[in-house]
């Protein structure tokens, strides 16, 4: 889809270059099996979001994209070939105050960042396309316009088989049942990068207009919605969707047939009153999944937000095990301000470059850190590791908040704060290493 004049523009703001600066590796305030290597607070604007995405370019250069929360950056690059020094190469602005580019995903040459608004309605909403052979300065080649009266545009996407991105949005034409349910699963063909299109897409039936379903029962006291949050598909099956849909649960699609995605099954939490499933990571060789809620409220309000191990041997009924064990001092990390709980885990993404665990998965907690666990024994998961960073001035929590996460081929963690504390390169300094 070509974007108007007034979208050219806007989309083409100038990147910022600042002067590189070294940043000095903060200690954390309490730590086990893990140490901090190196460190950016990204030129001071901090805010790190959902989307963290890593590239090792002919020249031996190793690049790391990394979304932004909310304004004013839309997304920053930096090169990490030292780990110990990474260095801001540029950083793209948003369009406006009111744009936030929580996600993005990389494939081969072609990087697609989400844009989601504050409002619906407002423009800007949908997904952008880039160019970065030349990581210091990416091309904008194209512009999905999926704002609308009823929508904010794309929350979060997954574009891992450089042909089809899969995007967690909302669109011109959906018009939900409760505002609450405005982002439904989209899949965009990107074979051409420069003239993407829709090839599909699927709702929880009951959520949109003139369904002929009844709306689900809402979850209470916190209903955050029947929407769609992390869409995963399994390298080893291109056929299957694993998703976290909020207060509507884990559901698993079938893809095969890209235009009509069909339901394979569905758990949900509503009866333990109990919404915001996040991410759904399929471990298919070991018969499990590992299922992330998100923390959304301050000082544990929301508690309890966890990490689960489900069993999905039988795809069509799959189960819950257990949960990751809390930490010692988890009442004290529910007082300390800010959010504490689960949030995003390791995704296991077919790349040269990113390590595929299927006994460990390391996870980003708000205010309890980064923590990896041991997923050996499914019934009996052990932490094995965490790091908390000490939080900057610019927190106004008073609290780190750890928000996003990815785990290297060599097995380190590159993690984000949401606030103001930027990157931080962690090593897992146990043993084994992580696997």
């Amino acid at each position: 889809m070509k974007p108007s004049h007034g979208l050219t523009v806007a989309l083409a703001l100038a990147a910022v270059t600042l002067p590189a600066r070294a940043d000095e590796v903060p200690a954390p305030i309490a730590a086990s099996n893990m140490e901090i290597v190196g460190h950016s607070d990204l030129n001071g604007v901090g805010k790190g979001g959902e989307g963290l995405a890593l590239k090792r370019y002919d020249d031996g250069r190793r690049v790391l994209f990394l979304a932004h929360e909310s304004a004013p950056m839309c997304f920053s690059v930096i090169d990490v070939t030292r780990p110990e020094a990474p260095r801001v190469l540029t950083q793209l602005p948003v369009e406006a105050s009111y744009v936030r580019c929580n996600s993005l995903s990389l494939a081969g040459d072609v990087l697609v960042v989400a844009r989601q608004t504050e409002q619906i309605g407002q423009p800007f909403g949908g997904v952008t396309a880039y160019d970065v052979k030349d990581p210091a300065k990416p091309v904008v080649l194209s512009h999905l316009d999926l704002s609308g009266a009823h929508s904010r545009g794309t929350h979060y996407l997954n574009f891992g088989d450089a042909r089809y991105a899969y995007l967690s949005t909302g669109a011109r034409d959906f018009t939900p049942k409760n505002p609450l349910d405005d982002q439904f699963l989209m899949i965009v063909d990107f074979g051409d990068p420069r003239h993407p299109k829709e090839a599909g897409r699927w709702w929880l039936p009951g959520t949109r207009e003139r369904d002929r379903q009844p709306a689900p029962p809402r979850v209470q006291p916190f209903d955050a919605g029947f929407r769609l949050h992390t869409p995963v598909v399994p390298p080893e099956r291109p056929d299957r969707l694993y998703t976290g849909w909020i207060d509507g649960g884990i559901i698993i699609l079938d893809i095969a047939n890209k235009a009509h995605p069909k339901l394979v099954s569905r758990i949900s939490w509503q009866s333990l009153d109990d919404g915001f499933m996040h991410t759904v990571v399929p471990l298919l060789d070991r018969g499990i999944a590992l299922a992330s809620q998100e923390a959304t409220h301050d000082k544990c309000e929301d508690w309890p937000k966890r990490i689960w191990v489900v069993d999905i041997a039988n795809e069509a009924h799959p189960f819950p095990r257990s949960v990751l064990p809390p930490p010692a001092d988890q009442a004290a990390l529910c007082k300390a301000g800010g959010r504490f709980g689960a949030h995003n885990i390791n995704l296991n993404r077919a790349s040269a470059v990113e390590r595929s665990l299927k006994r460990t998965v390391v996870t980003a907690q708000f205010d309890g850190g980064i923590r990896a666990y041991s997923v050996a024994d499914p019934d009996k998961p052990v932490e094995i590791g965490y790091l908390i960073p000490r939080p900057p001035a610019a927190n106004k929590t008073g609290t780190i908040q750890m928000n996003d996460l990815m785990v290297d081929e060599n097995g380190l963690i590159y993690a984000n704060d949401r606030l103001a504390g930027g990157l931080y390169i962690i090593r897992y300094t146990g043993a084994p290493p992580l696997d």
